[in-house]
């Protein structure tokens, strides 16, 4: 877990770029299917999701998936394993970050409008939940962690070099 500003900031980065590129890619491809645009497509709607996610991930999502986790779910048990708060967090941040992202989607394509709306909520909520769960917990989450934990080994060493060289 990011224990400031800076990791928070690196943690989110990576988290949120990653994810929206690759459920980018996947609703674009859903969408209108291997095509000659498909790549275009993908880099032109990226940055636009990338500052939604980052924005929602930051200052919706992440506090209240941290609160309900740290009031309602996690225990005793799993604070004494920290993976198990990290998998919760993981959880309750891609149900979410798919129940806003997936409105923000529609939104875009302009598929807000006309009497199956709730039918294609629905089904886009679905779709991205079936790619996005797997993708954070086996692959997205697990690269963000390794890079969070090397940052903070740094950290931990450059102060321990700076008390090591204040006791000299």
């Amino acid at each position: 877990m990011p224990r400031n500003w800076k990791e928070e900031v690196v943690f989110t980065a990576i988290m949120a770029g990653l994810m929206v590129f690759v459920m980018t890619a996947y609703n674009v491809t859903m969408a209108q299917g291997f095509s000659n645009g498909l790549i275009l497509a993908i880099l032109s709607g990226y940055p636009l999701g990338l500052l939604v996610a980052i924005i929602l991930d930051m200052l919706v999502v992440g506090p209240i998936a941290k609160g309900l986790a740290f009031k309602y779910i996690i225990n005793d048990y799993m604070r004494k394993r920290v993976v198990l708060i990290g998998i919760t967090i993981s959880v309750l941040m891609v149900l979410g970050m798919v129940t806003c992202m997936s409105l923000f989607g529609i939104a875009v394509e302009g598929e807000l409008s006309g009497a199956h709306v709730l039918a294609t909520y629905g089904h886009t909520w679905i779709f991205n939940l079936i790619v996005a769960l797997p993708l954070q917990l086996l692959i997205v989450g697990p690269i963000a962690r390794a890079v969070l934990g090397k940052m903070q080994q740094a950290t931990a060493n450059r102060e321990e070099t700076a008390i090591t060289e204040d006791e000299d």
